[in-house]
This record gives C-alpha cells, structure tokens and sequence, in this order.
C-alpha cells in the first residue's frame, strides 16, 4: 500500500492519508478492518484518511477538505413500529422531513433508529453512520435510500465504521460494486430541497 506523506494536508497534526487500506491496523476495530478487507477482497480502489474523531458535520467537512470528496449526511432511520430499518444517503446541505421519505417509501413516518439498533445491524456507533456498515447487515434488515440528488457525484467520502477514518472511493462503485457485494440493492428518492 502506498502511503501518500501527510504533514501538510490540514496544517493539523494526526492526519494521514493511504493510498487502499491504512499501513498499519494494528489499533483498528474489527469493523473498520472488516470494511478494508471486503473492499480489498471485491476489487475496489480507495483512499483512506486517517484524521481525529470528526462528530459534526463541520469537522466533516474539513477533514474531508484533504481527502477531495463531498459529505453527504447519512441517516439512519426506522418505522414508527421499528420493523424495517433504512439508511438514508442525502447531500450534507440538503434539509430532511421525515414526511417527504415516508410518502415516497410508502411506510409510516419515519424517525431516527436507535444507537443500539444501528450497533447491532451496522456494527456503527452515532456520529460514524455509513453504508459501509451494510458488509455486516448479513440479515439485510437494513434499507439503503439514495437522494437523487447525488446522483451526478463522481466520489463519495464516507467512515470505515469509525469516526477517526474516511474512505474515498467513487459513487458508481460504491452502488455497482460495493452494495451488490453486500447482498443489498438501493432505492433512489426525489427529496425537496427546500422544505417548509
């Protein structure tokens, strides 16, 4: 694996960034190794940016500055019944009603799913939601919904599982390659952008 020098990157210490998977893992979950070794195993080229605990979309967005993609929110929702869980990609600006989701799927309203909920079908703690965590939904409980206004972005920056890391890898592959390996499809959506 390549390892591309950092120092500068953010003109913050404790940001570097590999060319694939991290050189060194050792101090890596299981579900962030998890997430290396199926990319590796299916093919996918990725950039991986090693950086501090980024909790906000701010310190997303300039962390992910030096890894050159967007951020996009992900979400991650159930039904009023938690029945049927969902994951829901939509542009980081981009405002979200519950409302709007709800009528397109054709469920009732939707709210925010439970930490543990997420913990047991993506192996993701609050604050490092990917679709990524769908390599570990074996039971394929989990819905992936994509705003379709993403659907022009080129690469797309998400965690590894863990708020400390960022992988780059591009759109097409992530929803040709990576979700189809997952044994998951995903549904495209049409969310206004502005809401009232």
């Amino acid at each position: 694996m390549e390892h591309i020098d950092d120092t500068n990157l953010s003109g913050a210490p404790g940001i570097t960034k590999y060319v694939g998977r991290p050189t060194d893992i050792t101090s890596c979950s299981e579900a962030e190794t998890l997430v290396y070794d199926f990319l590796d195993r299916i093919g996918v080229n990725y950039t991986t940016l090693c950086h501090p605990a980024a909790f906000t979309m701010e310190e997303c967005e300039n962390v992910r500055k030096n890894i050159g993609a967007p951020v996009f929110k992900n979400l991650f929702l159930t039904n009023r019944q938690q029945t049927d869980y969902y994951l829901l990609m939509i542009p980081a600006d981009k405002p979200f009603k519950t409302k709007y989701l709800s009528s397109q799927l054709g469920c009732a309203r939707l709210s925010f799913a439970s930490a543990e909920a997420m913990m047991e079908m993506l192996h993701i703690m609050p604050g490092a939601v990917s679709p990524l965590g769908l390599i570990h939904d074996t039971s394929h409980r989990v819905r992936l919904i994509v705003d379709r206004d993403l659907a022009g972005v080129d690469l797309y920056a998400c965690h590894p599982c863990v708020n400390t890391a960022s992988i780059a890898l591009s759109l097409s592959d992530l929803l040709e390659k990576v979700i189809p390996a997952t044994g998951h499809t995903h549904t495209w959506v049409t969310l206004p952008t502005e809401v009232e």
